[in-house]
């Protein structure tokens, strides 16, 4: 049976508007071939010239003939963005963060994705248990990557265990095809106290370095626990000591890699040198930040951006902000001393704006979860409340549902203005993104 893939969005200026495609429209075939899911259409519309079948919302069929540049994008969006159902995550991993949300919070952020081709399409993580024989061969022969896998164990039988699935071991054999295959990949390891660390974390690093260059880095985090642990497996957090164990660790293995390939490969989220008391590494030893969306390096990057952002404002300081007033920033514990700092470099240059960094305890998951991005609308409210906030607030872009303006707990941006009774700059991601929003 033919599969049908409905078209919601076309991107202004692109091949397909200037074709005449249109949302409504349904797409049929790629050169003749099927599109199953979006491994496919990736696949075949990298190529110059293409025959795309279309059918219009009145039946009609066209049949378009297109000549471009290799792996130019035609500018079109499907309702779904993987062409195909998702695949829900089958494992019951002791670390895993969903089970310990409370209940009552939206539908969807229930959901345990474990799809791989979400993690070539926006690169999270999957633990290749739910990847099928037809997907490998697919990445395979398609050439995709990076494939991003996310590896807690290389003991095939410590993994069923934190896993919770008897095929979680023999699942690891599926990176030695990835490997062979020359598929560039990306690992990670939640680090669970007395579970996975100490010399099994040895193990797990020393196995991985085998799949160097293929696999381009390793990232180790500590494992998320929220006061909704009942039941579950009994995990503790990681202490100060304990954190500088795991990094003198990994960085006894980046000399070796270094030494051995010119990459540290391995390396230690953000979290681990905040929990040490140790200072951040230089921008150098992060290779070029392969691993940011697991919180590595993303600290050093936003000092770096901030800095150099700074640096060719300082000249425009007698001619921008000159009216005194004062600027707020909330976000988690973990990245607070790095904004205080951040903003006490900004006073330096523009004293005329005085800038309050408050950090948000959250009470929401509680206290021992510090990244901003699960920071609770009610937290902000509760904490900010009656607090002398100056003329703005400004909060970091990942507090929010992406591509709207809802907390965690669906508390909107509106409500929490109109809480607090102040204007919210929503942060992007950037140095230079913060920078911008202190001088507006």
């Amino acid at each position: 049976m033919l599969k049908e893939h409905k078209i919601i969005r076309i991107q202004p200026g692109s091949i397909a508007e200037e074709l005449g495609v249109e949302p409504e429209d349904i797409l049929l075939s790629v050169n003749g071939h099927q599109i199953e899911d979006v491994f496919d259409y990736h696949y075949f519309v990298n190529e110059e010239y293409l025959t795309v079948l279309i059918r219009k919302p009145n039946g009609e069929e066209w049949e378009l003939e297109i000549e471009k540049e290799y792996e130019d994008d035609l500018g079109i969006e499907f309702a779904n963005a993987l062409m195909d159902d998702y695949r829900s995550c089958h494992n019951k991993c002791m670390f895993c963060f969903i089970d310990q949300m409370p209940k009552g919070m939206r539908d969807t952020l229930y959901f345990k994705d474990d799809d791989s081709r979400l993690s070539f399409l926006q690169g999270n993580y999957v633990t290749l248990t739910n990847m099928k024989e037809h997907d490998l061969e697919r990445i395979i022969a398609y050439r995709m990557g990076p494939i991003n896998i996310s590896v807690q164990a290389t003991n095939p039988a410590l993994r069923c265990r934190m896993l919770n699935n008897r095929f979680a071991g023999e699942a690891l054999q599926k990176i030695d095809r990835l490997f062979r295959a020359g598929i560039p990949m990306n690992g990670q390891i939640v680090l669970c106290k007395g579970v996975n660390d100490g010399a099994e974390l040895d193990r797990s690093i020393r196995d991985l370095m085998a799949y160097l260059p293929v696999m381009e880095s390793v990232s180790v985090v500590p494992v998320g626990l929220t006061r909704y642990r009942e039941g579950l497996y009994p995990l503790e957090p990681f202490g100060r000591e304990d954190a500088r164990k795991v990094l003198a660790q990994i960085h006894g293995y980046q000399e070796e890699c270094m030494e051995r390939c010119g990459l540290h490969f391995v390396h230690a989220s953000d979290e681990w040198y905040l929990l040490a008391g140790q200072e951040l590494p230089q921008e150098e030893a992060y290779d070029g930040y392969p691993q940011l969306e697991n919180g590595v390096g993303m600290l050093r990057l936003l000092r770096e951006e901030f800095a150099e952002a700074l640096a060719g404002a300082e000249g425009e300081a007698a001619g921008r902000a000159k009216p005194p007033r004062k600027l707020s920033i909330a976000t988690g514990t973990l990245a607070a001393p790095t904004l205080r700092e951040l903003a006490e470099g900004f006073m330096e240059a523009f004293p005329q704006v005085e800038v309050q960094v408050i950090p948000v305890i959250n009470r929401f998951f509680g206290e021992m979860i510090t990244v901003s991005g699960l920071l609770a609308g009610q937290d902000i409210i509760s904490q900010l409340k009656g607090r002398d906030l100056g003329d703005r607030l400004l909060l970091p872009c990942n507090l929010l549902r992406s591509g709207e303006k809802v907390f965690l707990d669906d508390i909107t941006l509106e409500e929490v203005e109109n809480t607090l009774q102040i204007k919210i700059n929503i942060v992007e991601s950037s140095g230079q993104d913060l920078l911008s929003c202190l001088l507006q």
